[in-house]
């Protein structure tokens, strides 16, 4: 604002002497020596700059000539007016001592601007250099306003345990009288999109004391000893703060193993990390400082952090349960305007193993398809559009199949939904689809019940089901082609943990070996080879080869025996291009020859081979699971 300040002023007092203002009408000399003859003229002013002349008639109308030469008017003329007793005037006008100077101080201006503009820009880059060191937290006070627990739905197991820590920065005289010591730190362990930062600032806002955020990442620079310096930094931040909470997000990023890759001990991140182990055990918890920090990946932290004295606590965020995912879909749903056909209780039963970010992506996408059909509120099946969406990708519209390649997915999705329904462990069938969806040409959808252990006799399913697509292929063409090659990976990679790691092959034996080693750890890359011996591998993979030969063989008879409802099931795929859960069981139990009352399809029949046929009760108005198999 000063600069156009200044350049306002300088304009209010310039223009107005280089353009002076003229006022009354203009006329011609000849005009203004007519009404001097006349008597109309009183007074003249002659400027002896311009020689304009500025005159005032009798009745008090004012004009403006253009005068004749630099003296305004001739003698003679000057004569006439003091023979009709014109008052005459002459004025100098007066220098503008602006535009006098203006010529000589502009380029000393630019000089005098050009060297501050270049001092100025050498200290800023000298600043960014010196404070390189510096942590960059962010800060946040106590007096704004933050996320408390109540703005987090569920979990409260969570909240439990880390009520103590926000007791402790409210009132901690009352764990002083009696002696208790609070973690220095707290360690928030759990999958992706769970809400552990969430957790971070509800505790930041429930505490009401200041509040450092920093991920792991920002330590980290192309300088050597920036980490170190900026991890002292920060916690002299926290101590000037008095009482404060230090966040460090993605801690993995600084927290590895030390020694585990094949750096040597003089990595920046073994520095940094060694820095912080030094801070955190350089100050006692009655200097009211706890320090919160979040990460996915707990198994790569080295020892020496999570050591009582430092990370005291690991508490973990899970993927919510059944109830707490009715809440937090009830969180996500309160700005949105509902349509009174959405059931949201069924949709958390329809939702497991979907995380918080999960769910609040997929009311959001209900949303957005709401507006895209023009609605004015949000309605059932937004919520079962995005969730076809969210579940198994968006609908390639622009991919069209041959009529031989429509029938062939038709056939390849049939197998999955006959072996769905007719296996015993299997989990019950939602939805079958030809449409192409993400990168699947179709896709077989099952709603898992919510597990938390699994038996031998399910994973065999699994695998069986997979075998669908390739087996009923197989039967109705007599030859393979490449869309199972999603199924085969699903398959082996299921069979392979079953005899590597769950100690499910009686030829194997209670043994286990991990199956996926991280190989950015780095542990076993120089030091260690394979756990076990060349014989064994064979066993392990002729035990693997077993299980997926017998499952191939199992889903070869049940669509053998089925082949009737196989051929139905691609019929109705091929005409309605999709069907619900329901649906193909009524194909299947008509295949056996019993009848079906209407369309009331129940909820649990046995076919002629005494295999069980679950579908979940609604399962055509639920929605969906992350287990699907194209």
């Amino acid at each position: 604002m000063i600069p156009v300040l200044l350049a306002a002023v300088i304009l209010f007092i310039a223009v107005p002497r280089v353009w002076p203002t003229s006022t009354g009408d203009k006329i011609s000399y000849s005009e203004f020596i007519a009404k001097v003859n006349s008597g109309q003229v009183k007074s003249v002013t002659i400027d002896k700059g311009s020689g304009t002349i500025h005159g005032t008639t009798t009745t008090g109308d004012k004009f403006t000539a253009t005068g004749a030469g630099d003296r305004g008017v001739s003698a003679a003329d000057e004569t006439l007016l003091d023979q009709k007793n014109v008052d005459l005037k002459f004025s100098q006008p007066s220098s503008n001592w602006l535009l006098n100077w203006a010529g000589l101080l502009l380029p000393l201006v630019l000089i005098i601007g050009f060297f501050v503009w270049m001092q100025r820009r050498a200290a800023g880059q000298m600043g960014n250099v010196m404070s390189i060191g510096r942590s960059r937290a962010k800060a946040y006070s106590a007096d704004k306003p933050s996320t408390t627990f109540a703005d987090i739905a569920g979990y409260e197991g969570v909240k439990q345990e880390i009520t103590e820590v926000v007791d402790f920065l409210r009132m901690p005289e009352r764990f002083r009288e009696i002696g208790a010591r609070v973690p220095k730190g707290m360690l928030l362990v759990g999958p992706p999109g769970t809400g552990k930062t969430l957790f971070a600032r509800a505790v930041a806002g429930e505490a009401g004391v200041g509040f450092l955020s920093v991920t792991g990442s920002d330590f980290m620079e192309m300088f050597v000893g920036v980490g170190a310096s900026r991890v002292r930094d920060l916690f002299q931040q926290a101590r000037k703060m008095g009482r404060a909470i230090i966040f460090i997000d993605e801690i993995d990023s600084i927290g590895r193993k030390r020694g585990a890759g094949l750096g040597g001990g003089h990595d920046e991140r073994e520095q940094t990390l060694n820095q912080m182990l030094a801070e955190m055990d350089g100050f006692e918890t009655s200097e009211g400082i706890v320090i919160l920090a979040a990460t996915n990946r707990p198994d790569i932290l080295d020892p020496a952090l999570l050591r009582p004295g430092r990370f005291d606590r690991q508490i973990v965020v899970p993927l919510p349960e059944n109830t707490e995912r009715l809440a937090i879909l009830k969180v996500h749903s309160r700005d949105k305007r509902m349509g009174p056909d959405v059931d949201l209780e069924v949709m958390a039963k329809a939702t497991p193993g979907m995380s918080g970010a999960d769910l609040a992506n997929l009311v959001n996408e209900s949303a957005l398809f709401a507006v895209r059909r023009a609605s004015k509120q949000v309605e059932r099946i937004d919520f079962e559009n995005a969730r076809d969406r969210v579940v198994m990708g968006a609908r390639r519209e622009s991919l069209v199949l041959t009529g031989e390649e429509k029938r062939a997915t038709a056939i390849h999705e049939g197998g999955h939904a006959i072996l769905t329904v007719v296996l015993p462990n299997a989990d019950p069938l939602h939805k079958v689809t030809i449409l192409p969806r993400g990168m699947a040409l179709g896709v077989t959808w099952s709603l898992p019940e919510e597990k938390h252990t699994y038996s031998k006799e399910y994973f065999e399913d699994v695998i069986c089901r997979a075998m669908g697509g390739r087996v009923a292929e197989k039967i109705v063409y007599g030859h393979l082609n490449s869309g199972a090659a999603n199924d085969l990976e699903q398959a082996t990679g299921i069979a392979r943990r079953m005899v590597r790691e769950w100690g499910m092959s009686e030829r194997v034996g209670p043994m286990a070996w991990s199956g996926h080693q991280q190989v950015f750890l780095g542990e076993d890359l120089m030091t260690q080879g394979r756990e076990f011996s060349d014989e064994t591998a064979r066993t392990i993979d002729d035990e693997v080869s077993r299980i997926l030969h017998e499952q191939e063989a199992r889903a070869t008879e049940l669509l053998t025996k089925h082949r009737a409802a196989l051929e139905s099931v691609a019929e109705a795929l091929l005409d309605k291009e999709t069907i619900d859960g329901a649906e193909v069981a009524g194909l299947v139990q008509a295949s056996l020859g019993e009848s079906v009352p209407g369309d009331a399809i129940p909820h649990r029949i046995v076919s002629a081979d005494a295999h069980v046929i679950d579908i979940a009760p609604g399962a055509d108005s639920t929605s969906d699971s992350p287990a699907t198999l194209d």
